[in-house]
C-alpha cells in the first residue's frame, strides 16, 4: 500500500514513541502494527530518518544490535515528542475531512 506523502514521517515517530530501534527495527514495527500491509522501502525510510534528524526530533547513536553488530538506533527526542502530538491532531483531523467526502452521496443509501 502506498502512503501518503509525509505519513511516513508521522509513522516513523509514532514507532519510536515505544522506544528506540535501528532502521530495520523500524521499518519491521512498522509492517507488523499495520497488520502487514504497509511495507517501508529503505530507500524511503533512511532519508526520513536523516530528514527527521536534522529537524531535531529523532536522535541516533551507534550501539550493538540483538544479533551483535553494530547498528544505528534512533531515539525520539522531547522535540519529537511535541510534533508527534501535531502529528496525531493533524491526522485526526484529515481522517474526518476524508470520512465526510467518502460518505454516502446524497440520494445514495449507504
Amino acid at each position: 500500500m502506498d502512503l501518503l506523502q509525509g505519513t511516513l514521517d508521522m509513522l516513523v515517530l509514532r514507532t519510536l514513541a515505544a522506544g528506540p530501534l535501528h532502521g530495520y527495527g523500524i521499518s519491521k514495527a512498522i509492517h507488523l502494527s499495520s497488520s502487514e500491509r504497509l511495507e517501508i522501502e529503505f530507500g524511503s525510510l533512511y532519508p526520513a530518518l536523516k530528514r527527521l534528524e536534522l529537524k531535531g526530533w529523532i536522535a541516533s547513536k551507534w550501539e550493538m544490535s540483538e544479533h551483535n553488530r553494530r547498528a544505528k538506533f534512533y531515539r525520539l527526542t522531547p522535540a519529537g515528542r511535541r510534533q508527534l502530538r501535531q502529528e496525531r491532531s493533524k491526522w485526526a483531523e484529515f481522517v474526518s475531512a476524508v470520512a465526510r467526502v467518502m460518505g454516502p452521496a446524497p440520494g445514495e443509501v449507504k
